[in-house]
């Protein structure tokens, strides 16, 4: 078993908490999803948030899906003139049998452009 991390990024739509919990919501799903990975399978999630977002915090999300014993961290992004507006990321730490080259990033929506290098 080894520690791999997994990226993702959400493009809100609107900076309202409710939003916020449903598109965080459905980023960690798919991650887990894409990976066939489970809430037990998570070491750490960090999350960032673009210096627009101000309604909660993204882990607020995932606190309110039950994963309740699961380190998480918040941060801003920094403000880079013409950067996407309402991103929020995520960096997983998790515990997987998957290699770096089978990990699925996961990029949904609009965050796709951000990297079209790697988003699945």
């Amino acid at each position: 078993m080894a520690v791999r991390a997994v990226r993702g990024a959400v493009q809100l739509e609107r900076d309202e908490a409710e939003h916020m919990a449903q598109k965080v919501g459905e980023l960690l799903t798919a991650i887990l999803g894409r990976n066939g990975l489970t809430s037990d399978d998570l070491i750490s999630l960090w999350f960032t948030a673009t210096p627009d977002l101000h309604s909660d915090f993204p882990a607020a999300a995932v606190r309110g899906q039950g994963v309740l014993d699961v380190p998480l961290l918040c941060a801003q992004e920094l403000d880079v003139e013409g950067a996407m507006p309402r991103v929020v990321r995520i960096l997983a730490h998790v515990e997987t049998d998957l290699t770096k080259t089978e990990v699925a990033h996961v990029y949904l929506g609009a965050a796709a452009a951000l990297r079209k290098d790697i988003a699945q």
